[in-house]
């Protein structure tokens, strides 16, 4: 078993205003612990800070858009300014089930600039400041989905296709300048963008759950923090067997709709 790192003392966290990225913040505050949460809604955003401080954190809130390069470089140099960044966790996403039907045009725009681009916007800045600092650690929010191409959501799992991948690679490549590299990739959780899926979600998990799973995956450093451990097992099984024998059975996924 790998042996568990120190406890990361300061965290930016983007997404943080719900979902997995909300637990996530809450899990990881404690006294004396900086966390800077990141999100477009300053209401909700404002409702996982006071959460946080209740439990001791110092807690700064910076209010942008992913997708949008120079604030999302803005957001991480002034957070590293503040206190010097121990690990960041790319966490903010979206999924066609919000945002209407994933083969419109827009909502694969939509999608692949916020799970890619918002995803590159964050990292590339930390990576340069980690790299001056000596070392630090990067967490990816991927997904079981990106294990492979789905044809249920393929926008969605393509994305989360090239987190994984990105965040697989850069382990490897950033390990000589003691950067850390986690891929995250959960099943079904519980949160506002899988509350629009009409269909029946296999092991649906409660953020709380997820979130600590996450959290002791990124203290151990695990290349792939994947879960539950049943999805994960068969998804992997699917996706190393020959496409002619894989294909008709994920041609049986549902759709993803969105509630009226």
């Amino acid at each position: 078993m790998k042996k568990e790192l120190n406890s990361p003392q300061s965290i930016f966290i983007t997404g943080a205003s719900s979902g997995i990225g909300k637990a996530l913040s809450i899990q990881f505050a404690a006294k004396n612990i900086t966390l800077f949460l990141c999100g477009r809604n300053k209401e909700r955003l404002e409702q996982t800070a006071s959460a946080c401080e209740e439990k001791g954190a110092i807690v700064h809130l910076f209010l942008f858009d992913t997708t949008n390069k120079e604030e999302a470089q803005e957001a991480v140099l002034k957070a590293n300014k503040i206190k010097k960044i121990d690990l960041l966790i790319a966490n903010a996403g979206v999924s066609g089930g919000v945002l209407g039907k994933e083969d419109s045009i827009e909502s694969i725009r939509q999608i692949f600039d916020t799970n890619i681009y918002g995803v590159i916007n964050t990292v590339l800045p930390v990576i340069d400041i980690f790299k001056k600092q000596g070392g630090g650690q990067i967490a990816l929010m991927s997904s079981i989905a990106g294990f492979r191409g789905l044809m249920n959501c393929p926008a969605y799992s393509s994305s989360k296709n090239f987190v994984k991948a990105w965040g697989e690679a850069l382990r490897g490549s950033l390990k000589e300048y003691n950067i850390k590299v986690n891929v995250i990739c959960p099943g079904f959780v519980k949160t506002p963008l899988t509350d629009k899926n009409l269909f029946k979600m296999p092991f649906l998990m409660q953020p709380e759950k997820a979130s600590l799973i996450i959290q002791k995956g990124i203290l151990k450093n695990k290349g792939i923090i994947a879960f539950p451990m049943i999805m994960h097992f068969l998804i992997a099984l699917l996706s190393g067997l020959p496409r002619f024998l894989t294909n008709p059975i994920f041609e049986y996924l549902p759709q993803k709709e969105k509630k009226k």
